[in-house]
């Protein structure tokens, strides 16, 4: 089954896929990677990656792209960053 997913703009102030995953790859400042639930160091007061499009930033986070599934926009509803916490840390539990 193939299922279609719509690409979008990351939600500023955001930041819910630099926080629920946990991430094992290294990340500059955290040599051992990232818990769940807890916020990667290289988010910013804004909510945005400092390290993004940089060489350093973990494959992974390049690979976990805005999406209208995971932070719940579609054309009759706009969802919360809480969703998209929720929608993360499902996929988190799912995925051990």
């Amino acid at each position: 089954m193939n299922v279609a997913v719509q690409e979008m703009s990351c939600r500023a102030g955001c930041g819910a896929c630099c926080i629920a995953p946990s991430i094992s790859s290294t990340i500059p400042d955290m040599p051992d990677g990232k818990p769940e639930g807890v916020p990667c160091v290289q988010l910013d007061a804004q909510m945005r990656c400092k390290i993004f499009g940089e060489a350093t930033r973990p494959a992974v986070c390049g690979s976990l792209r805005a999406s209208a599934q995971m932070c719940g926009m579609n054309e009759d509803v706009v969802q919360t960053r809480e969703f998209a916490l929720h929608y993360l840390n499902e996929l988190e539990l799912l995925t051990k």
